[in-house]
């Protein structure tokens, strides 16, 4: 079984990479020219999310036994799912070192680093499966970040898409953040006799740590998208009038990184 998952691990990294190198034959939006790079692995992580989230969503609907019993009870397609995300997350930290400094991107390669980690656990033993796919039900709130990343490195914020993607964002992070990580933690408070000691204590203290990070994300997206939508007050001795605050990045330094905080 570990060497069919590294098997199944290694032909995702490949794809992911491949893709990567597709992408940079496609044209790049001319609003987002000046950060290429970025959108074009925004897209690319917005496939990864798509493919894995709905296929995580269907798989437990179909099969509920992994909700109910996380450690044991999965089919094989489910592995090989959590496989796929492992190869993703290796070819994003590798494309990140290609791309940016370690001072750029440490946190965001530092949490690929954890996640690769702890599905590669899985994906070697066997066991905990249901957990992970659960957790990767994460990713059709981080689709929802994307898109709406994608909207403001191409400037339309604010605009309907825009609206109707930070709602759906907000939505999703509470249905397929907060609940599975609340149900999970459930689970393992309740079932603590069950796993060894010192995976209650890290994954008791993972479970709080990312949902603190997504409340707070969830309260960053609602302050700022609000703050984009407010008329800008008017200064006197200009005559040009603008109707809505602009606060978009004006540098590549400077831009919103809501979705690479919980990429």
């Amino acid at each position: 079984m570990a060497s069919s998952g590294l098997l199944v691990t290694g032909a995702s990294f490949a794809a992911f990479r491949g893709l990567h190198r597709g992408l940079q034959l496609l044209p790049t939006p001319g609003s987002a020219a000046q950060d290429r790079w970025k959108w074009q692995n925004i897209c690319l992580s917005l496939v990864h999310s798509l493919l894995v989230g709905a296929r995580a969503l269907l798989g437990l609907s179909l099969y509920s036994q992994m909700a109910t019993d996380p450690i044991h009870s999965h089919p094989p397609w489910a592995l090989a799912l959590v496989a796929v995300s492992v190869g993703y997350f290796l070819a994003d930290g590798a494309d990140i070192l290609q791309n940016q400094t370690l001072g750029q991107a440490w946190d965001l390669l530092c949490h690929h680093l954890v996640v690769a980690s702890c599905l590669s656990t899985t994906v070697l033993s066997g066991h905990c499966v249901g957990f992970s796919m659960v957790s990767l039900l994460l990713e059709l709130n981080s689709a929802c970040l994307h898109l709406r990343e994608l909207l403001l490195l191409s400037h339309q914020a604010p605009s309907l898409a825009f609206s109707v993607a930070s709602w759906a964002t907000l939505a999703t992070l509470a249905l397929f953040r907060l609940v599975p990580l609340g149900s999970m933690s459930l689970w393992l408070f309740q079932q603590h006799h069950q796993v060894p000691s010192a995976l209650v204590v890290l994954g008791g203290t993972g479970l709080v740590t990312v949902g603190a990070m997504s409340i707070t994300l969830g309260v960053h997206i609602q302050v700022s998208d609000d703050l984009r939508s407010q008329p800008c007050p008017s200064t006197p001795g200009h005559n040009e009038i603008r109707t809505y605050c602009d606060d978009e990045p004006t540098s590549p330094d400077h831009r919103d990184n809501s979705t690479f905080s919980l990429k």
